[in-house]
């Protein structure tokens, strides 16, 4: 499989690609004045505490409060206070080790009124953006991502991605980062890291702390301030993404904007310098979606409805609260392979396309999906073994049910941003998106008013001296007669209206009883 990042940027938005084997993967916008991204942290205050949700508001700017849970304030919030204290508090720098560790811990069995106070000014992170009515959600639990490690402060232990299944890569890998690490930071050790050399760890590691370290910097120096201050702010998207997701099977990068190049190209020669001739800048005529055929594949997989294989559709509907996709067999119930085994084919194949729609659209929260009901107990455990192995590959956090007695799948899938919603359709120049056009019976009389109307204007043209007439003809050469080109355009159109008319009266009695037998059955069919 051979990638591909396409990033097309436009002056209000930049829109990300990732194209798998040609084929759209993930898709991705972000504004470009956009804000409340996913791991930005900010120095903020708290405005107002809910001991009933145990909980408070917190003013990190945004339009709604963001919302943070006593849970969220971290197994280490007394540590971190005391760290705040000693250091923002007295607008003095001073390092985690240069400040004694705080032995008390946070339970879970807590109340937040005990342990925060209106208008208390901490330190916070982002989790999840604003998400239809709600503000952001944030944590106290301040991390710093990089490429192969996670860096947490106020923690001292060392994780291993559970993906990381090799007993003796996972000693080799904690070895070196327990080294390494400075005192009082954690450390996550991202499946990426899998073979990575000491240098290359070592060398993030001091990235990441040097981040922690001007974070606080800027957190002490907007101290006094009384308005919410971004004091760390996450890589753009784009690179972002190249961070989780780069790997050999990368071909080529293209971005269509001088700076995003740039500053794409300095992360590539950064953590792969052998790779940075991958980067290219676009420069082409065609707009730059349009030339890697994103634009036809965008229009094709977003919308209500989903075509995927033999015919075979989802439709997909999506509420607040969860996602509903319902799978249908459309012409593919013509074959003559069986109702078990027709139902086997279109349910796996559904499963594929959902497992990259759910990326491609990044729905999280509850999705629930309607397949098509198979009998044997085999065909629906290989629907489930196939959905998990499709769903291996998604970075999401997520969790799949077998299927249930009514033949419902239950997923869930951690939602970080609003579900992406790109409208494909287009208004009808019928009905302009109304729903409803004239009555078919008045076309051919409607027809004959247009049909009227140009006549009538070619004879205003012809007679009212808009057009040369034979005495002015000299003056613009020798043209035809331009009466006599009237009169034959006046019997075109006379004999195209007489034809549509015959034509349609031919349709109406021909396809109007057919029309009235069908429309009956179907009705006698949803009264049953």
């Amino acid at each position: 499989m051979t990638s591909e990042l396409i990033v097309d940027v436009a002056q209000d938005k930049v829109s990300i690609a990732l194209l798998e084997d040609k084929r759209l993967a993930e898709f991705q916008q972000e504004g470009r004045l956009a804000h409340y991204a996913v791991g930005n942290i900010y120095l903020a205050r708290v405005r107002k505490i809910m001991p009933g949700l145990n909980a408070c508001f917190v003013n990190v700017g945004s339009e709604r409060d963001a919302f943070l849970h006593y849970l969220d304030l971290g197994f280490h919030w007394p540590w971190m206070e005391k760290y705040y204290s000693h250091t923002v508090a007295r607008q003095q720098y001073r390092t985690l080790q240069q400040v004694p560790r705080c032995e008390d811990t946070c339970g879970k069995e807590g109340h937040i009124q005990e342990v925060l106070k209106a208008q208390q000014q901490m330190l916070v992170q982002i989790v999840k953006e604003p998400i239809s009515t709600k503000g952001p959600r944030l944590t106290c639990e301040l991390s710093f991502a990089g490429r192969f490690l996670v860096l947490m402060p106020f923690d001292d232990k060392v994780h291993v991605s559970s993906k990381i299944t090799s007993r003796a890569e996972r000693a080799r890998l904690k070895q070196i980062v327990q080294g390494l690490k400075p005192k009082n930071v954690g450390i996550i050790i991202r499946t990426v890291a899998e073979g990575s050399k000491a240098a290359d760890l070592e060398q993030e590691i001091q990235v990441l702390y040097q981040r922690w370290e001007t974070t606080m910097q800027r957190a002490i120096q907007a101290a006094t301030s009384e308005k919410p201050t971004l004091v760390y702010e996450e890589t753009s998207r784009a690179v972002g993404l190249l961070r989780d997701l780069f790997n050999p099977t990368f071909e080529s990068v293209y971005v269509n904007d001088a700076a995003v190049f740039r500053e794409i190209e300095d992360y590539v020669a950064l953590i792969a310098p052998e790779r940075k001739g991958i980067v290219h800048h676009y420069t082409g005529q065609l707009p730059i979606f349009d030339n890697f055929n994103v634009t036809r594949q965008i229009a094709g997989s977003f919308g209500r409805i989903v075509s995927y294989q033999h015919g075979a559709y989802m439709y997909i509907e999506s509420t607040e609260a969860m996602h509903v996709v319902d799978i249908n067999s459309g012409n593919r119930s013509k074959q003559n392979d069986g109702q078990e085994q027709n139902a086997l084919d279109v349910n796996l194949a559904s499963a594929d396309e959902l497992a990259r729609q759910l990326r491609l659209r990044d729905m999280g929260g509850i999705i629930i999906v309607d397949f098509i009901d198979m009998a044997e107990p085999e065909h629906r455990q290989a629907l489930y073994e196939r959905m998990c192995e499709n769903m291996s590959k998604d970075r999401a956090k997520h969790t799949i049910l077998p299927l249930s007695k009514f033949g419902l799948m239950q997923i869930t899938r951690q939602r970080v941003r609003p579900a992406l919603d790109i409208v494909t359709a287009e208004t009808c120049p019928s009905c302009g998106g109304k729903g409803e056009i004239q009555p078919s019976l008045l076309f051919t009389d409607k027809l004959k008013d247009k049909i009227d109307y140009l006549i009538l204007s070619l004879d205003t043209i012809a007679y009212g001296g808009l057009i040369p007439s034979r005495k002015t003809d000299a003056k613009f050469g020798e043209i035809k007669d331009n009466i006599d080109t009237i009169e034959i355009i006046k019997k075109l159109f006379f004999s195209a209206q007489a034809y549509l008319t015959c034509r349609l009266r031919e349709c109406f009695q021909k396809w109007g009883p057919v029309l009235k037998s069908a429309t009956k059955r179907r009705a006698s069919s949803f009264a049953r």
